[in-house]
């Protein structure tokens, strides 16, 4: 029986908020933990996280000091009405007041399904069909060009011999290669960008992207739209180490007032709605160059509120439409250095999401539906 409470529809405090994105491999962890994380230690949130995950390894559902409870949910794959029965599931038994989606390659689906959420009372802020399509790094170039914006050339390409051929093409070695949703590796040649293009298509299909890689210190700034092209809450950070695949390992928060006028002509020029990732790259000539334009939190996320501007918590805020967000000026010299640790999870724990599809976790909970947890994980499975 789903449980109704009177204060969903203004105090975000007192919100269930689902969450996903809850993986936290060491190479490319997914930004949901961070995001819950931020959300849960902001000052006034007394409300429930429960964090969405398509695997039972994705490490942020076991957390008893985050979440208050997590479900598996269909791969983006299954498509918008498999993911769609499912959160009426999980609705009926935890009462959710919003979801933040948190990975790129299902937000086409949550799109999708976003008129049937809010006949539902559930609350999100993602950008249109239109606005997604915009930003993707195949249409990069060309927004960019629209909004008078350097980015590095890119290619769109299908056929791996392109990498045999490319120098005799004015495409110099090293190069940047993307999955068209994730991924970006440095080819040294045209062996490693042959052996990268066939990853990539085997986890994310056509097309690969290849991009001339610039000179210069990779800089990202997070935010969100507010839908009417303004730009809440920006937080910069300096990549000061990288992963393998070029995620950042650790950074620090800097203040530059370039960088944040290039975000403002992007979020201007897409009139964005929700959170955004602007990678960008600022070259030895000292030109800004745009590198990505990602639909949703960052990973390091977390780093916005250790410098006072909880970026998930003002999401939140915005949904709920309260009139002043809780946003601190951006203070620059915070660093953040990612680390992995061992997180001990009951054999028990494991059964139940492997079996039933969820777990509860330890943290008291604020509502109560009524069903123990044992009923609750079988109806929802």
């Amino acid at each position: 029986m789903l449980h109704e409470n009177p204060m969903r529809e203004t105090n975000w405090r007192r919100w269930n908020v689902a969450i996903t994105g809850m993986n936290a491999s060491p190479e490319s962890p997914g930004p949901g933990f961070a995001v819950a994380r931020s959300i849960r230690e902001h000052r006034h949130f007394q409300g429930r996280i429960i964090g969405l995950g398509y695997d039972v390894l994705d490490a942020g559902l076991y957390s008893k000091t985050v979440c208050n409870g997590g479900y598996l949910v269909p791969y983006p794959s299954a498509g918008r009405d498999a993911l769609l029965e499912r959160i009426y599931q999980v609705h009926a038994l935890e009462g959710l007041d919003a979801i933040i989606p948190c990975l790129d390659a299902e937000l086409q689906n949550f799109i999708g399904i976003q008129s049937e959420l809010n006949n539902l009372g559930i609350k999100m802020l993602i950008p249109t069909r239109e606005q997604f399509t915009l930003r993707a790094k195949d249409h990069l170039s060309e927004f960019c060009r629209s909004i008078g914006v350097d980015a590095p050339e890119t290619k769109t390409i299908t056929n791996p011999l392109f990498f045999d051929e490319c120098e005799a093409q004015g495409w110099q070695y090293p190069l940047m290669v993307k999955g068209i949703f994730y991924d970006a590796t440095v080819a040294r040649n045209s062996h490693e960008a042959k052996a990268i293009f066939a990853k990539l298509v085997h986890s994310w299909g056509y097309p690969v992207l290849v991009q001339k890689i610039i000179p210069g210190d990779e800089y990202d700034l997070a935010a969100i739209g507010d839908g009417h092209c303004r730009m809440l809450g920006a937080v910069m950070m300096r990549k000061r180490g990288l992963t393998e695949k070029g995620k950042a390992w650790a950074g620090v928060t800097v203040v530059d007032e370039a960088i944040g006028k290039v975000a403002e002509k992007i979020i201007r020029g897409l009139a964005w709605r929700g959170p955004l990732e602007v990678e960008v790259m600022k070259g030895y000539d000292g030109k800004i160059y745009l590198i990505e334009i990602n639909p949703r939190f960052p990973a390091w996320i977390y780093l916005s509120h250790a410098v006072g501007r909880n970026l998930p918590a003002a999401l939140l805020q915005t949904l709920a439409n309260e009139p002043e967000l809780d946003l601190s000026p951006p203070k620059p010299g915070t660093f953040f250095i990612r680390h992995a640790q061992e997180l001990i999870v009951e054999l028990d724990e494991f059964e139940s999401l492997y079996v039933n599809g969820g777990i509860s976790t330890p943290i008291q909970e604020t509502h109560h539906t009524g069903l123990n947890d044992n009923e609750k994980f079988r109806a929802a499975s």
